[in-house]
């Protein structure tokens, strides 16, 4: 620069300083502007001079300014030259950098459908509120499930599920004061804070009034929806001193609404950490289980109640737990879905089950059909059931299987119907209705069902001798069963009374329950027959008297 002419230099520098993508304004001492370069004048001038002006009354500052649809930061300083002063105002447009930035806090800290702070905000607010706490603060958690919402999902569309949960929100924060905070933490769950509270009652009937709300219908897309939700909810610092806790107890009353009564509040009580305590040992051995291949498979014949002969064998799921003692489902299933590790389980019994084929045609006979049980969950999962389809399928004896089914997996909207029914017909597999009569049922959506198998319900098969309006419902689904081409099997038939009106009032055959046997494992049914499977004879016939009332099964 040293060989450009003085006149030159100052040519240059105000080119370079024209061509800046930032905007450039001077100002003399007496606040005239005397420099604004072309970035400074197409922000236009009023709004430089409002800019400027802001700028030179806080020198050697930077600012961040909206100025409409536009983010500005401004820059001033003083400057002299030739014994004079100055001040020099930078002006650059951070619209682009403001949105992303602001984009990228709104991904971190809100929740994109509902608009609710997130699991992330939420957290740092009750631990910075903690952190803040006078002895005498008092504020509550509540955490939020709602009720069968994947059957809303499924029965309505997962568009009317968002819908849902968007009005589920607005609903909520109608009910809450400036103070509450209200957060979306996943899937159906939020989580709220009271803040602050008076005391225990008061606060119990604010979240009863919010589960209240919740229970009033929901009008998405021209359907009038009705939905609930569990409650459980925690004290600050009855319950504990820290959002880690205070959102475990939370939880835990949660659950306890969950166990019982759906659509209820519970506040929290100690006995309920104990009894998360012991549900989270059961969670970890039911994985230790899964791991090591702890399941094994019990088997319960379907007899026909004329000629008492083997139809079929039901599969039911046994855990050997680590004293080696049977455990029968009832004790770890509905954990076990919760958790989704049901999948993992029923392909093992699906493993067990193969693999056990030639006992179960050795015991029961070689022409036996072999009931498995799938969970309803399971059943509107496609990409579990397809799956489990493919595995069932390369066993090459898909045709000798039915899948039971609650009615509950029939009426979910499409899924099972037109995605997963028609895998299951491709294998050559069959397909039943179990326990009919006491969930989803429904005649219009009876009407709709391809399946080949219709379990009535034990509820209405015990003392069904002595219960005459149990019998009048009982002759209404055998003959709809009949009629739409579904044979009909008796569930929990365990008294000799209860088989001689069901031959004498029906047109059943087939049953199933400890009149004719318990379900055993293989190792047992040999160990209860002393005269073992050789003296069985090489027909299904000569099995049949193993398992006629009083049968040695039954007696076992």
């Amino acid at each position: 620069m040293s060989d450009v002419a003085p006149s030159h230099r100052r040519s240059l520098l105000e080119a370079a300083i024209q061509a800046l993508p930032v905007g450039v304004v001077v100002h003399d001492d007496q606040g005239v502007c005397i420099l604004a370069n072309a970035a400074a004048r197409a922000l236009g001038s009023e709004l430089v001079d409002d800019l400027s002006a802001s700028a030179l009354e806080r020198p050697d500052r930077i600012c961040v300014e909206e100025v409409g649809t536009q983010v500005v930061e401004t820059s001033t300083r003083l400057v002299s030259a030739e014994r004079e002063s100055y001040t020099l105002t930078t002006i650059a447009d951070v619209t682009h950098h403001h949105t992303m930035q602001r984009d990228l806090i709104a991904r971190a800290f809100i929740d994109a459908l509902t608009g609710l702070p997130n699991r992330t905000m939420f957290e740092q607010s009750i631990e910075e509120l903690i952190a803040e706490a006078t002895p005498e603060a008092r504020f509550a958690l509540a955490f939020i499930d709602l009720d069968n919402f994947k059957h809303i999902n499924d029965y309505y569309s997962h568009a009317a599920g968002d819908a849902l949960l968007r009005k589920v929100a607005d609903r909520i924060r109608g009910a809450l004061c400036p103070s509450d905070l209200l957060a979306r933490i996943g899937g159906d769950e939020f989580v709220l804070l009271l803040n602050p509270i008076a005391d225990k009652d008061s606060t119990l009937s604010a979240v009863l009034d919010i589960s209240e709300r919740l229970k009033q219908p929901f009008f998405i897309d021209g359907h009038e929806i009705f939905a609930s939700a569990s409650i459980g909810l925690s004290l600050y610092p009855e319950h504990g001193t820290t959002y880690e806790v205070l959102r475990r107890q939370a939880d835990n009353a949660m659950y306890r609404v969950k166990g019982g009564v759906k659509g209820g509040v519970s506040l929290f009580e100690e006995t309920m950490s104990h009894a998360a305590t012991a549900r989270m040992a059961v969670e970890q051995r039911l994985r230790l289980a899964i791991r090591d291949r702890c399941f094994c498979c019990a088997f319960q014949p379907k007899v026909d109640m004329r000629t008492h002969a083997v139809l079929g064998v039901e599969v039911l799921l046994r855990w050997r737990d680590e004293q080696g003692m049977i455990q029968a489902p009832g004790d770890f299933i509905e954990l076990a879905i919760e958790l989704g590790l049901i999948n993992e389980i029923t392909l093992q019994v699906l493993a067990e089950t193969v693999q056990a084929m030639p006992d179960i045609d050795e015991v029961f006979g070689p022409d036996v059909s072999v009931s498995l049980n799938i969970a309803a969950k399971q059943a509107c999962d496609v990409p579990f059931m397809a799956a489990f389809c493919d595995a069932l399928g390369e066993t090459g004896m898909a045709p000798r299987f039915v899948l039971e089914l609650t009615e509950e997996a029939f009426f979910t909207k499409g899924r099972f119907q037109s995605e997963v029914l028609p895998r299951i017909r491709a294998i050559g597999a069959r397909v039943s209705i179990d326990d009919f009569g006491v969930g989803y049922s429904s005649l219009a959506a009876l009407a709709e069902i391809t399946a080949d198998e219709l379990k009535i319900d034990r509820s209405f098969i015990t003392d069904i001798d002595k219960r005459p309006r149990s019998q009048i419902v009982l002759k209404a689904i055998e003959s709809l069963g009949l009629a739409l081409g579904m044979s009909v099997v008796a569930e929990g038939v365990e008294t000799y009374e209860e088989v001689a009106y069901l031959l004498g009032a029906t047109q059943i055959r087939c049953a199933q329950g400890y009149y004719y046997a318990r379900p055993l494992l293989i190792d047992q049914i040999r160990l209860a027959d002393p005269r073992g499977s050789a003296s069985r004879g090489s027909g299904s016939q000569s099995r049949t008297s193993d398992f006629r009332a009083p049968g040695l099964l039954r007696r076992a």
